[in-house]
């Protein structure tokens, strides 16, 4: 088993220069590695039933046909009952975003204006008549151009997002073929430590997502239940809408207060306390998530210090914007897996002193019969 006290700080300096490279790449073939990230997300979700069919004796072939197909069954389900469930919009969808965005504009000029009564000096300066001055002139910016870009841009998303499903099934049923095309082209010296290096990039990129899952579910039922205890409309639906968003380090757990905002400021315009109530919930259930719920389902899962991991975030963020930040944290600790069995491997003397005994004999055995 690998010493993980034994990497020093060059093997760390090449950790993480190799995840700064690995995000770089990553993020000029944008279209390939988020649907590559959705369907490890959708692999490790669907690993444990697949491997129960396989105990109970089913092929791979078979049980990942069957796990694909309850897979579809339950989405198609799952939209189902929220069609039902849901009730209808009150206005189009054509005019939601405009009605969602009338509502934050609203609720901002409320705080302002209550800001100024409240320090005559921010009256002085005309805070509020600046910032709706501004609200104005972006509002009508953005209906008239980046609303249809953005349209543009998800419709153009739909078709790369499509790959995530067959990439999950062929990851479920050739998994453990790639595994062994992988460990053939390695050394037999090193046979026993590149077994023991997948085994590890799997459990740690499992544990991850596993932990992540288990974090969205338990965000979505607090978020839900504080979202309905203040009058919200569709609160399971919002919390599970935050949760997912906030997979994004940081700028996920904001837009996800802002979006419960806005909403909460269309359903009750001319009532402030809903607002902050929103806010209220999602201060509450930042700091559950920090303190609590993130050391019980993430934990240890990526043995990272504390530090690495914020310095990471920002690294992330720098060189890859939202992906960056998305990626960042599984990256660093299949690269650390990885780095750190490669240092062992490189450090060992045994193992090197086997790979050079083994070579050996295989010249003599080649060149036997030319003597």
């Amino acid at each position: 088993m690998v010493d993980r006290q034994q990497s020093g700080p060059i093997v760390w300096c090449g950790i993480v220069a190799a995840t700064c490279v690995l995000l770089y790449l990553l993020q000029r073939v944008l279209w390939l590695s988020v649907p590559f990230l959705l369907a490890i997300i959708l692999y490790y979700m669907l690993l444990s039933p697949f491997q129960r069919l396989l105990r109970m004796g089913f092929t791979r072939n078979t049980s990942a046909m069957l796990v694909g197909a309850g897979f579809v069954l339950a989405m198609l389900l799952a939209v189902l009952v929220a069609a039902i469930w849901i009730p209808a919009p009150a206005t189009n969808w054509q005019d939601m975003p405009g009605r969602y965005l009338d509502a934050g504009v609203r609720f901002l000029r409320n705080v302002l204006a209550a800001m100024e009564r409240q320090f005559p000096i921010l009256r002085q300066a005309r805070l509020g008549d600046s910032v709706n001055l501004n609200l104005a002139e972006y509002s009508r910016e953005f209906f008239q151009r980046h609303l249809a870009d953005v349209v543009v841009a998800a419709a153009a998303w739909v078709p790369s997002l499509l790959l995530a499903p067959f990439l999950a099934f062929f990851f479920l049923r050739d998994g453990r073929r790639f595994k062994r095309f992988l460990a053939r082209a390695v050394p037999n010296a090193f046979f026993e430590k590149t077994l023991f290096l997948l085994h590890e990039v799997d459990q740690t990129a499992r544990r991850y997502f596993h932990g992540m899952l288990k974090l969205t579910i338990i965000d979505t039922i607090v978020l839900a239940i504080g979202l309905w205890a203040i009058g919200l409309p569709s609160p399971l639906l919002l919390g599970f809408i935050a949760a997912m968003l906030a997979w994004v380090p940081y700028v996920g757990s904001i837009a996800g207060c802002l979006l419960v905002v806005l909403v909460a400021s269309a359903d009750a315009p001319d009532n402030n306390a809903a607002a902050y109530s929103a806010i209220f919930v999602f201060i509450i259930a930042r700091l559950l998530d920090d303190f609590v719920f993130m050391p019980m389902t993430l934990g240890r899962s990526l043995r990272m210090h504390p530090l690495v991991t914020v310095v990471m975030l920002f690294v992330g963020g720098a060189l890859a914007g939202v992906t960056g930040l998305m990626l960042v944290l599984p990256l660093l600790g299949v690269t650390m897996v990885v780095g750190e069995t490669i240092g062992v491997l490189i450090t060992d003397a045994r193992l090197q002193a086997r790979h050079r005994y083994a070579r050996s004999l295989r010249v003599k055995q080649a060149s036997v019969d030319l003597k």
